[in-house]
């Protein structure tokens, strides 16, 4: 009869562990993240998310926008693993155009609880991204990438202002050119040594009227990743000509309540 006694005490001992870690695992599910790291790509710098960032702020999330110093993929992931390690609690990454190869290196953290794509490379662990993009046509903003005699590129200002901020009124876009950023060569041929969106949520917002980034292309990554996916009737720089909906996305990402 003891020995029976033991056993149902054990059993209701291991059901109410069971329930404990059930609702332990809900919880974690549906927490809040109220840190939010962005991360810029090629031809511009953080300034970028100058009009999201009030949006995500208001929303009474903390925000980091990294300075990458494209340098090369290996910099810029560092970069972000700075950021990320300076953040009290879970976080969502974000990252515009080739920022996406950034976060899905360094998305792998403990800490990174989602990832958001906005218009964003999206490579397979060890993918050759150039071949990727030649199984689709051309997108027309390559045309106008020059290279300096130092190893670094940047748009010209017409490709600039046309096919990489396509739908932003030109001064505006002007305005962003005087800040693009050059970027090493190294990193046209950069591969990633990981994609954290295999374990991690991920979100997408596909840029119909991308030119610099062929929108069918970044279909395919979205749907690749089983990311939650929206489109934007936008040139490549949404997160400047569309932030509401840019925001929008990274506020769902961080399962904010109201949203």
């Amino acid at each position: 009869m003891k020995s029976r006694h033991l056993s149902v005490i054990a059993a209701l001992l291991i059901a109410g562990l069971s329930t404990a870690a059930a609702h332990a695992a809900t919880s974690a599910a549906t927490e809040e993240v109220k840190n939010i790291v962005l991360v810029h790509g090629l031809y511009a710098d953080g300034s970028s998310w100058g009009k999201v960032i009030p949006l995500l702020q208001a929303k009474g999330l903390h925000v980091t926008a990294v300075q990458n110093p494209t340098t090369s993929l290996d910099d810029d992931v560092a970069a972000v693993k700075r950021a990320l390690a300076q953040q009290d609690g879970p976080v969502i990454l974000v990252a515009h155009s080739y920022g996406g190869m950034v976060i899905s290196q360094a998305g792998d953290q403990p800490k990174v609880k989602g990832l958001v794509y906005i218009a964003a490379r999206a490579p397979e662990a060890g993918e050759d991204y150039p071949a990727l993009t030649k199984k689709f046509a051309p997108a027309p903003a390559s045309a106008g990438l020059k290279w300096q005699a130092d190893g670094y590129g940047a748009l010209s200002e017409s490709a600039f202002i046309h096919d990489f901020a396509g739908d932003l009124p030109e001064s505006e876009a002007k305005a962003y050119y005087a800040v693009q950023q050059p970027a090493a060569k190294a990193i046209t041929t950069a591969k990633t040594t990981a994609a954290a969106w295999h374990t991690k949520p991920s979100w997408y917002a596909v840029s119909a009227q991308d030119r610099t980034i062929n929108p069918d292309l970044e279909r395919f990554m979205a749907k690749r990743m089983h990311a939650q996916t929206i489109e934007l009737n936008a040139s490549h720089v949404s997160l400047i000509s569309q932030p509401e909906a840019v925001a929008g996305l990274i506020i769902k990402a961080a399962h904010v309540p109201g949203y």
